[in-house]
């Protein structure tokens, strides 16, 4: 499995947006996917988990209420839909997926995308 993330932007606080990876392979299904961001100067964290099947996620303390993680199967595309945005959002955030159940732990991950800039302004 290969995977792209997209939808990046610069968004004023308490605007939307809305992520896509894309992935390739024909094990997608298979695998469970994340969400992770990587602010400058800080450590990767993880944002949310969805499992193979799109029935059970976790998010990030920080994110939930606000975030939501999906997945389409058919189309082999994950989302994160981002509302009520604050500036501490800001990162660079990356898709990653790993064979077997969801995980908090970046390690765990064996695929990653290439990051895509989310910027919120105050």
């Amino acid at each position: 499995v290969q995977l792209q993330a997209s939808g990046g932007g610069l968004v004023q606080a308490g605007g939307s947006l809305r992520l896509s990876c894309a992935a390739s392979g024909r094990t997608f299904d298979t695998y469970a996917l994340g969400w992770f961001r990587q602010a400058p100067g800080k450590d990767r964290e993880f944002v949310a988990t969805i499992s193979w099947s799109g029935a059970n996620f976790w998010y990030a303390d920080s994110v939930k209420g606000r975030f939501t993680v999906s997945r389409d199967n058919v189309k082999n595309m994950m989302y994160l839909q981002m509302n009520n945005l604050k500036p501490e959002d800001t990162a660079v955030y990356y898709c990653a997926g790993r064979k077997g159940g969801r995980s908090w732990f970046s390690n765990e991950y064996e695929v990653w995308g290439q990051g895509t800039q989310v910027t919120v302004s105050s």
